[in-house]
């Protein structure tokens, strides 16, 4: 993943919270936007991440309506794989319309619905370049309510734990008690 550590001042917020705002049709291919999308991206998986490392993950609530998504995403995709995800079939003609088709009824009312989220295709693992793919933010929303409730995400956790070194573990205990 490109990490970009470019410090933005106000005017460049504002100027690119206008342009993500726009609809695609308005503009072409500017690096600025680019910019914008990947910067928004990375940001947004970066504080997943810290979630999924500070509060158990059955306890976290991405939206409001979690329950509803959760809900929806298991009526229509009942036999999704959430574990390790292939992102051929997450990706191919056929899932994408009816994932398109799920994503729109939730246009009015999950806020930047559509924006490019980083996905990680393996819930074991941390966002990488091997383990990221780009989906609309109700998508991920979905996926990973769905990892969370049924405690796909644990795994992370337990996993990061047990990589500190002792001196932490041993402060993360002191906070415990």
């Amino acid at each position: 993943m490109v990490v970009y550590s470019r410090n933005l001042n106000a005017n460049e917020v504002f100027a690119g919270y206008d342009a993500l705002s726009q609809p695609a049709e308005s503009y072409g291919n500017s690096e600025q936007v680019e910019y914008m999308w990947a910067r928004s991206a990375y940001e947004h998986a970066e504080i997943h991440y810290d979630l999924l490392l500070s509060v158990d993950a059955k306890l976290l609530r991405l939206t409001p309506i979690d329950e509803e998504i959760y809900k929806h995403f298991k009526e229509q995709f009942p036999d999704f794989k959430l574990d390790v995800i292939s992102e051929d079939f997450l990706k191919s003609p056929q899932q994408k319309e009816l994932w398109r088709e799920f994503c729109e009824q939730y246009k009015t009312r999950i806020e930047n619905y559509n924006f490019a989220t980083l996905l990680r295709l393996r819930c074991d693992q941390d966002y990488s370049p091997d383990n990221t793919t780009l989906a609309p933010r109700i998508q991920f929303y979905a996926i990973e309510i769905a990892r969370n409730r049924e405690g796909l995400n644990d795994e992370i956790r337990k996993k990061i734990k047990t990589e500190l070194p002792p001196q932490t573990q041993s402060l993360n205990n002191n906070e415990k008690q």
